[in-house]
């Protein structure tokens, strides 16, 4: 009997120990997995918020004496793409709803003292603040508005190499290292969401 039961303690030790290494192994492999997803994640937002800071930045380089050659108004669909969920949301509800009216009410009833500068921005705000819910949260979040602002960078960056005569003079040019570095960071949020969302 002693024999019985010796084995029998032997085999539930055994069995416990390897439930036990099996156990710590997927653990490990949780972690480890968990850590790869959160920093590819945690880059995609971050990647994100520099894109959307790029393409505003590229909005007031237009705007500005360092005039571009690029089509800036393709800017505002990407940024309204791109843009962070927080700032979003809070573009969306009540601040953007303000700065909506008051940009409307100073473009009708006081043209002259609207300026120029600000039709894209307020542009922009209107989007937000009007896009129907498919647009707003269906399309922003998800593979098609990513393939669209990499569609839009692409054709910027074209655009830009293009009117620059080159890759190497667009580094070159007086004011074209800012614009080439701005445009490289508008295509540098896209590819990378695209690439996690096909991994």
């Amino acid at each position: 009997m002693s024999y019985l039961a010796m084995r029998t303690k032997q085999e539930a030790t055994y069995q416990l120990s390897s439930d036990y290494k099996e156990l710590v192994f997927a653990a490990k492999k949780l972690a480890n997995h968990a850590i790869k997803l959160g920093s590819l994640g945690f880059g995609v937002s971050f990647l994100e918020w520099i894109a959307s800071f790029a393409a505003i930045y590229l909005l007031i380089l237009d705007r500005t004496h360092w005039k571009t050659n690029i089509l800036t108004t393709l800017l505002i669909p990407y940024i309204f793409l791109s843009l962070p969920g927080i700032l979003f949301s809070a573009f969306r509800g009540d601040i953007g709803k303000w700065i909506a009216f008051v940009a409307v009410v100073l473009r009708l009833f006081f043209p002259r003292h609207f300026p120029d500068w600000l039709e894209l921005p307020a542009a922009l705000v209107l989007l937000i603040v009007v896009a129907p819910s498919l647009f707003s949260s269906t399309l922003r979040s998800s593979l098609v508005g990513v393939i669209i602002c990499l569609a839009i960078a692409c054709y910027l960056l074209q655009q830009h190499v293009r009117a620059s005569g080159g890759f190497r003079n667009s580094f070159t040019k007086a004011h074209g290292v800012s614009n080439t570095v701005g445009i490289i960071l508008l295509l540098v949020y896209p590819a990378w969401a695209l690439l996690i969302e096909i991994l």
